[in-house]
């Protein structure tokens, strides 16, 4: 799990949540596939609404252009962002993502290999909400700051707990990555944040660093599936 603080800065953040609040929600159920239905409980904004669409576009353009994001995913394709939100008793529980979703409008299909939610709301705002991911390390709870993001593999079983007073928004998506291998993408997450950190740093030569991204982008080459 990769947690990207300030994917969204605070006025970005107020700009979603402002444009949010004029546009219709749909019952959460209709969107949900397979058992997933059966613990669904939440609304999620109209994907069919052209000023949902902005915005999901909005975001899209965000993701598809933020380092972490590139470096942690190595996204090939990404599913429109939906909007949804809880309120009071609200839930969703314990499900998996489906492994294969259509793209909405479009004959295309993607694979979910890493799952995204970005927090849209503050979690002093809300109690409650929180995003429970199943591990090898047991439960892990999460709830980030507004504009902050939890970037997770889509195979893990994972919920949202019943909110218990206030409401909670969020931004959810997920990605099909080049290199599908999720131990892979992990070491060349690792590999590429320790090069990026060393650049910041200034504390390897330039003869080391071309050293290091010989060996990374070999081996994105190897394992890259396009």
């Amino acid at each position: 799990m990769i947690v990207i603080d300030n994917l969204l800065s605070a006025n970005e953040v107020e700009q979603f949540v402002e444009a949010l609040a004029l546009v219709p929600f749909n019952d959460g159920k209709e969107t949900a596939m397979g058992m997933a239905a059966g613990v669904k409980n939440n609304g999620q904004a109209d994907a069919q609404n052209k000023q949902v669409q902005q915005l999901a576009n909005h975001l899209l353009s965000i993701l598809g252009s933020h380092p972490k994001v590139v470096s942690a995913a190595l996204p090939q394709r990404i599913f429109p962002p939906c909007f949804n939100r809880y309120s009071e008793s609200q839930t969703y529980g314990y499900h998996v993502d489906a492994a294969i979703m259509r793209i909405p409008n479009t004959p295309d299909v993607l694979r979910s290999d890493m799952s995204m939610t970005v927090f849209l709301s503050d979690p002093d705002s809300y109690e409650g909400g929180e995003l429970v991911i199943q591990t090898g390390f047991g439960e892990q709870s999460i709830k980030c700051a507004a504009g902050s993001a939890i970037l997770y593999p889509s195979s893990s079983l994972h919920k949202v707990t019943p909110v218990t007073k206030g409401e909670r928004m969020a931004a959810i998506t997920w990605m099909q990555s080049m290199v599908s291998d999720q131990h892979i993408r992990e070491t060349l997450y690792q590999l590429d944040q320790s090069i990026q950190s060393l650049i910041a740093n200034e504390s390897a030569t330039r003869e080391e660093l071309d050293q290091l991204h010989h060996v990374y982008h070999n081996l994105i080459r190897k394992f890259t599936q396009l």
